[in-house]
């Protein structure tokens, strides 16, 4: 195991060509593979064999079957003929037999894409035919979708599920006749999992990670948190999500912990009966569902377990959601930085201020300017960094470059290496010749409203003149909307003029991507529904900021 290998299948453009590596003589191919490694062999290699690897429910599996039981779905997968570098869907609610057949399709030497298995059988064919999907393993109730799905595609992948349906192949009955096999080995540079980008400014893309990714997965728990193998571990985000795959999933295993997992989708409610049911010590959750915690009184019923660290990421934490988090629970929350490209985190906040300062083994890269006060996109690198996007050149060239990866978003630097999150590139706006980031409006409104807002959102737009202007969409806590206009009236009355939004919006609800993030590309698009709307019903203050 280890070992350095050559940095291989790529073509000259520097996108990956896996099907090129087929056509390789077998001598060629061995010589390139030692000495290899095996990401999935990698997170097995540490937990005690008696020690509980994995929960869901009353069901529970150690490290000794665990590897055994990857080590037979390996043998099931080739068996079913997956070659090298080809990819499997797994699309079924997080749970044990997930992470066997997703950790078997690595072990076999095939790449593991986990997707939503709420998504549409509209929005997974693109994902399907984009990657080449030659398998797809899906839970029971979804197979029939699944299935018919696949007949329409021009190259169909095949469909197993367990205990098999119409149209599908018998997981079970397949798994049940293979035998363990080795793990394949592969080069440090060779696929091993693809994560799909949560399509917060648009389009997704499949994200490419390397077998090396996962030996630094642990690392971020261990240093920061303090983890250690008698700890458990519990994301309410799903294993689809990189922040659950990495933080959670594979962190746990790479550390020999005990990691929980929920097929049932997250509520404050869901959360507080796995948290006393299954006594995590470390709980990986979103700001949203934070705030969802705040405003039900789950916190309360939180601050009396085992739960030693609570993490965020996926979106920035919001100020007041940390000072409520910890005034009812007594402890604060980690705020983490991280990507689908960097799969690990690798900027964190440990109080309310939300200076960012790099994870153990990041580094950032911050590009010089005359004017030290305009947000910079940044350059990031970390071990678990991923190659690229699969087939997206343009992408690719914006975002990669050698080892580093630039993110869209925006940061300032302060003082002491520290970094403030000021949203997307093109949440920056430049308004009566000032700089004004839409998430330093969003954070100044829920500070303003409290607990009446359940949403609030920022986006820029042109005016009839052609300038630029904020217009503010707002979901109100149900029997709160009355007081709720009044604070953001207050608040907007108060704020320096470039930083005046010029229209609000009271709406049923803020659209969302898959992962439960805010769907930013889909703001505009509302804004300018609501100005129509209001058009039609004959409102002549369409142009003007509410008052």
């Amino acid at each position: 195991m280890g070992g350095q290998a050559k940095r291989t299948g790529q073509s000259p453009d520097g996108m990956w060509r896996p099907e090129d590596k087929q056509s390789e003589p077998e001598e060629a191919k061995r010589e390139r593979m030692e000495p290899g490694i095996n990401a999935a062999e990698l997170l097995l290699a540490v937990g005690e064999d008696r020690h509980t690897a994995l929960v869901e429910g009353e069901e529970e599996i150690s490290y000794a079957e665990l590897r055994a039981a990857v080590r037979r779905a390996g043998g099931a997968w080739h068996s079913l003929g997956l070659k090298l570098d080809e990819r499997v869907v797994v699309l079924a609610p997080d749970g044990i037999q997930w992470v066997v057949a997703y950790l078997g399709v690595i072990w076999a030497g095939g790449v593991a894409i986990g997707v939503n298995p709420r998504l549409a059988m509209a929005d997974l064919a693109p994902i399907l035919v984009e990657s080449r999907v030659q398998y797809v393993w899906c839970g029971h109730d979804l197979a029939p979708g699944v299935a018919a799905l696949a007949g329409t595609l021009p190259r169909p992948p095949r469909v197993l599920t367990r205990g098999g349906t119409p149209g599908c192949e018998d997981w079970d009955a397949i798994v049940s006749a293979a035998r363990g096999v080795p793990a394949v080995e592969r080069a440090e540079h060779d696929m091993a999992l693809w994560i799909g980008t949560s399509g917060t400014t648009g389009t997704p893309k499949s994200v490419v990670h390397l077998q090396r990714t996962v030996l630094s997965c642990g690392v971020f728990a261990r240093e920061m948190l303090e983890a250690t193998a008698a700890d458990r571990f519990y994301a309410t985000s799903k294993l689809f999500f990189a922040y659950a795959l990495a933080n959670s999933l594979f962190a746990g295993l790479r550390l020999g912990g005990t990691v929980i997992l929920d097929p049932e989708w997250p509520t404050p409610a869901r959360v507080t009966e796995i948290v006393h049911r299954h006594r995590p010590s470390i709980l990986f959750s979103v700001p949203t569902l934070y705030h969802k915690m705040l405003e039900a009184g789950a916190a309360e019923r939180l601050a009396e377990t085992d739960v030693r660290h609570y993490v965020s990421a996926g979106e920035a934490l919001p100020a007041a959601v940390w000072r409520g988090w910890h005034a009812r629970t007594g402890k604060g929350i980690v705020s983490g930085y991280g990507t689908s490209e960097s799969l690990c985190l690798v900027l964190y906040c440990s109080d309310d201020t939300g200076m960012l300062a790099p994870t153990p083994l990041s580094e950032v890269r911050y590009p010089r300017a005359p004017d030290a006060a305009v947000p910079r996109r940044v350059w990031l690198r970390h071990p678990a960094l991923a190659r690229g996007y699969w087939e997206r050149p343009d992408d690719q060239a914006d975002s990669f470059a050698e080892d580093w990866f630039s993110p869209g978003d925006m940061f300032l630097r302060h003082p002491k290496g520290r970094y403030e999150f000021t949203g997307r590139n093109d949440d920056m706006l430049k308004i009566s010749g000032r700089w004004v980031s839409t998430l330093w409006v969003e954070q100044a409104m829920r500070a303003a409203c409290g607990d009446t807002l359940q949403e609030v959102a920022a986006v820029g737009a042109e005016t009839r003149e052609g300038l630029t202007a904020i217009a503010v969409l707002a979901v109100a806590r149900p029997g709160a909307e009355e007081e709720a206009r009044r604070k953001l009236e207050a608040e907007i009355e108060q704020v320096p003029n470039y930083q005046k939004p010029r229209w609000v919006h009271w709406v049923d609800a803020l659209p969302q991507t898959a992962t439960g993030k805010l769907q930013r590309s889909r703001l505009k698009a509302m804004h300018y529904q609501a100005l129509d709307a209001r058009a039609s019903s004959g409102d002549g203050s369409v142009e003007e900021r509410l008052k």
